[in-house]
């Protein structure tokens, strides 16, 4: 982790897993943490204010809930959603991945090999 330290990792990860239920598994904090070293100054620390305003949040979907329209809530939606719906599986997290679970297993699907080494994650 170079821009979430382990409380900040386990806020993005509970959020992501009442936005994107089962996404815990494949850790996207680990993906979220690599998207924003690579933002600029301004925008990942956007990032981050948006998971800590929602953290007080993290407790419950029906907590959660009450911020669905909030600007924060949708930006931290949209990184939870192309965490796990990439297909991204962070080293060393039990998976599967999202193409395992909604069964996205297509003749050319199943011949993508991912690589993440733009965003600097090696499996």
């Amino acid at each position: 982790m170079q821009a979430l330290d382990e409380h900040n990792a386990a806020v993005v990860r509970a959020l992501c897993a009442l936005i994107v239920p089962g996404s815990e598994r494949v850790w996207p904090e680990v993906y979220i943490d690599a998207l924003i070293v690579r933002m600029p100054e301004p925008d990942g620390a956007a990032v981050l204010s948006a998971f800590a305003s929602l953290e007080p949040f993290s407790d419950s979907r029906e907590s959660l809930s009450a911020r669905a329209f909030a600007p924060e809530f949708m930006l931290v939606r949209a990184l939870a959603c192309e965490a796990f719906y990439s297909d991204f599986v962070a080293p060393g997290a039990p998976g599967p991945g999202a193409y395992a679970e909604i069964d996205f297993s297509l003749p050319l699907a199943t011949r993508i090999k991912k690589d993440w080494s733009y965003l600097g994650v090696t499996q």
